[in-house]
């Protein structure tokens, strides 16, 4: 019962708070690793076996660190080992900040081009000086679906598989990848390990990600649409959230991007190139907010029957 009461109260504190950005963040700790550590290392010869330790390295230091403290205050006082726990998940979970920045970049847009670009860029890895109001609007709820899996789904995912341990190891493979896991003449060999090990910690979130949209509209023979453009991504699994919010919204996202200065020719996920508006922020905030509250559920009931 202790898993549920932690799973309950974390969920419940980012619902209401969502990140705590006046508090210190494990996430941007990960960041100051995983940055001294690419300084250090992303240099000279065997580029692609340096990066490849020092993710493994941070990802086992991080679940070993977290396993040790959880024990340690549960020998000290069970209650103690709750509370770490409901940290750990109100830290780990992004939902309501992810809702929040969306629908601030379409205030923003309602202001102007330039204030919708500016609040974009936050949430996005792509270039958003030259994007127009439908691509500032097209990057936005791509987003949004794309980290509903790895901010919300897939979190909860590795709790029930991992507990709290695996919660946090998995925050540092998708920061790790965030950070280096680009295909860029600077990270291509340096962070491609890093890339791969969050290729396959997101493989089934992102696919029941797609699952549980579908389910929260309520046309499961939006699955045909999935299963038709989920591999139309550059990665092999954003594209499966993305093609479920593009068949519930019938428009289209991917194209070309830039990152880094780059150019990236993305596959298109979906076929009609309409013009999004506020009302599809709307319908696609409450698919996700449904389909986060199935997630807690199914992990609810792996705790109380299995």
């Amino acid at each position: 019962m202790n898993g549920v009461f932690s799973l309950i109260i974390g969920w419940v504190l980012d619902l209401v708070f969502g990140d705590p950005s006046r508090l210190p963040h494990p996430i941007v700790w990960f960041g100051k690793m995983i940055a001294l550590g690419e300084h250090r290392l992303n240099k000279g010869e065997h580029r692609k076996l340096k990066g490849a330790l020092l993710a493994f390295f941070l990802i086992v230091l991080v679940f070993t660190v977290t396993c040790l403290l959880h024990s340690l205050l549960f020998t000290l006082h069970s209650p103690l080992s709750i509370a770490f726990d409901v940290i750990i998940i109100f830290y780990c979970l992004a939902g309501t900040t992810l809702i929040r920045e969306v629908r601030e970049v379409f205030l923003a847009l309602d202001r102007s081009l330039d204030e919708g670009r500016r609040q974009v860029a936050r949430i996005v890895g792509r270039d958003t000086s030259e994007l127009s109001a439908q691509e500032v609007r097209k990057a936005a709820l791509e987003t949004l679906a794309e980290n509903l899996s790895d901010g919300v789904i897939a979190p909860l995912f590795w709790l029930a598989l991992l507990g709290t341990p695996g919660m946090l190891a998995y925050k540092m493979v998708n920061t790790l990848d965030s950070m280096i896991g680009y295909r860029t003449e600077r990270y291509k060999e340096f962070g491609c390990w890093a890339a791969h090990i969050d290729d396959v910690a997101n493989y089934i979130p992102a696919r029941l990600t797609a699952l549980l949209m579908v389910l929260a509209f309520g046309r499961i023979s939006l699955l045909r649409f999935v299963t038709k453009y989920g591999h139309c991504h550059a990665s092999p699994n954003s594209g499966y959230p993305e093609a479920a919010l593009a068949g519930i919204l019938d428009c289209r996202f991917g194209g070309p991007h830039y990152y880094f200065g780059e150019l990236f020719d993305k596959p298109y996920i979906g076929e009609n190139d309409r013009e999004l508006s506020t009302a599809d922020m709307k319908t696609a905030v409450r698919i996700n907010r449904t389909a986060e509250v199935l997630m807690v559920i199914c992990v609810l009931l792996r705790y109380l029957f299995l």
